[in-house]
Order: C-alpha cells, then structure tokens, then sequence
C-alpha cells in the first residue's frame, strides 16, 4: 500500500515537472518570436531596419567568399545611412581580394564608404580599403604592401632521400608546372613570373587611379614593403589619421551622414538560415544589454571558410628569422 502511494506521488511530481518545462518552453518560443518580430520591424534595440551606419568587419585572409560578398550586396538596398569598413587584414588570393574590391566599389556607388584600418591592410587588405571614398588608419597601423606573390614547395630533395617518385604524363612541358616533386623548370619560372607582373602591373594601375598617384609616388610606395600609418598619410596611400570616430565625423561633414546615427555591426549570415536561432539569440542579448553575450552569440554563429591557396596572393608575410 506504501508503495503505491509512493509511485502515485512520484507520478504526480513528475507531471508537475513536466508541466514546468513545457511552460518555460513555450515562455521562450514566444519571446523568440516576439524578439523575430521586433527585430523584422526595426522596433528592437540594435536593429539595422533603422537609420544607421553599418559597420563591416574585413579580417583575416581574403577569400572572396559568396558570404561576404552576399553580406555587401545586401548593403545596397537596406537602411544603412552609411557603411565603414573595419578593415584588419594582411591579404588574401588576387582574384579574391579583387572581388570584394569590386563589391566594395558598387556599394560606394549607393551609398558613402569609408574603411577605418583597425591595425592591418596589407596586399589584399589594401585592395579592399582602396574600394572606400576614404581610408582612416591609426599611426601604429600597417598599410601597403603593394605587391603579388606566388609560393610553391620544392620536395624534391626530400622525395629523392626517401626514395620516392612520382611518376607522370602530361600533354605539354608546362602543364601543371611548377609542382612540389621536381625542380622548377626556367620556363616555368618564366611563366609564372609573368603571371605575378601581370597582376602586380594590375595592383598598381588600381593605387595609381584610387589614390590619384603620379609616377614617382606610385613608385616610392610599390615595393612591396608596409607603412605605418604615420608615414603612409604622407605618401597619400591614406587620408587621415584617426579611428571611428573620425571617420563618422567626415561622413557627417562630407556625406551630409545625420549626426548621432547608431553604428550597427553587420556580418557574414551563417550558412543555415538567414534568421535562425543564432540571430534571434544575439538580438535579445542586445536588447537585455547583455553586449558580452551577444558578441559570444555572434561569434558562435560564425563558420569558416575554407582557404585557395592555389593562386596568386596578394598577402603580407612577415620574414621569420633565418
């Protein structure tokens, strides 16, 4: 008899429990689609259905990849005032960095750009901040490194005191040359070199028309080496020296950019949805003024892109000691 009521007592806490968690479930699938909503009508603090200047964060290598490229086509058409990129980037493939170049251009043509260097724009970085109506960088920043690279790994002495090698039929000398197992031919070298120039000759003809250089100042910067923001506002590579805010105090003065606008981050859409739970999360974070926790939400619903390295780079590399 115990025991039966023991079992029945058990039951009933177990639906009490039970019936807790389907009330805090259902709590917070309302507060999520509530958060949706606001966020859809502009309503929610930190909404970029608002009047605003959007901020975009151009970091690491650059790829060219379909999200950031989406991410600044999605600009044209929205509510940004405005768009400052943050750029901190030591390059990336050519044909990458000149995509967003590209992309960067026809956003400027809607709307004011400008990119604010936040330490790095080198090689590629720079070919994206060259797309903006003005660059801002810190004294201490890098900029530069107007140059073209092409790396390649000679395993071939390696192979040989192993004792492996590989084997292969090709339909002309140049094919698939150089590769990693054999010594680079000279007409492979050639022919690499004049790819390299090809793109290096590119590079500069795009400083030269964006940063209205004559010949002698487009040389004095070209040779490949960075400035630092100091000596690069002298050489004219930059405009200002300065941050955000100064780059936002040129937009209200130049660009007629209303004072005290919000400054709304945008970023890269994850992969799965364009307002999942990812986004709904960060979104209430901000509302509740839980800014720390929106950032980790952010950053959680970031997912990699993979790297081409099988290109042309427009990309700093700082020497290692020798």
């Amino acid at each position: 008899m115990s025991t039966d009521a023991d079992l029945l007592a058990d039951r009933r806490s177990l639906r009490r429990k039970l019936s807790l968690w389907r009330l805090l479930a259902l709590a917070g699938g309302v507060v999520m689609l509530v958060g949706a909503a606001l966020a859809w009508s502009g309503r929610l603090p930190g909404s970029t259905a608002q009047a605003h200047i959007a901020r975009v964060t151009i970091s690491g290598f650059i790829s060219g990849d379909r999200r950031t490229l989406d991410l600044l086509k999605s600009l044209e058409d929205s509510r940004a005032s405005a768009v400052m990129l943050r750029i901190d980037s030591p390059g990336g493939t050519t044909t990458g960095s000149e995509a967003v170049h590209e992309a960067v251009r026809k956003l400027a043509a809607k709307k004011p750009v400008v990119a604010v260097v936040d330490g790095l724009a080198a090689s590629g970085g720079y070919i994206v901040a060259l797309g903006s109506d003005r660059i801002v960088a810190r004294q201490t920043s890098l900029v530069g490194s107007i140059g073209v690279l092409f790396q390649f790994p000679n395993l071939a002495k390696l192979m040989d005191t192993i004792g492996v090698k590989v084997e292969e039929v090709k339909s002309s000398p140049l094919k698939a040359a150089p590769n990693a197992f054999e010594p680079a031919s000279p007409e492979a070298i050639a022919a690499l070199r004049r790819v390299v120039e090809d793109n290096y000759d590119w590079f500069k003809r795009l400083v030269r028309d964006r940063r209205h250089l004559n010949d002698p100042e487009l040389a004095a910067v070209s040779d490949g080496r960075v400035h630092s923001g100091r000596q690069a506002v002298g050489l004219k590579l930059i405009d200002e020296i300065g941050g955000e805010s100064e780059a936002i105090a040129w937009l209200e003065r130049e660009k007629g950019v209303g004072k005290s606008l919000p400054v709304r981050d945008w970023r890269r859409r994850s992969e799965s949805s364009s307002f999942g739970i990812w986004s709904a999360g960060e979104a209430l974070a901000r509302a509740a003024g839980l800014e720390s926790l929106a950032v980790l939400i952010a950053r959680a619903a970031e997912q990699p892109t993979g790297l081409r390295l099988d290109a042309p780079l427009a990309l700093w590399q700082p020497a290692g000691e020798k």
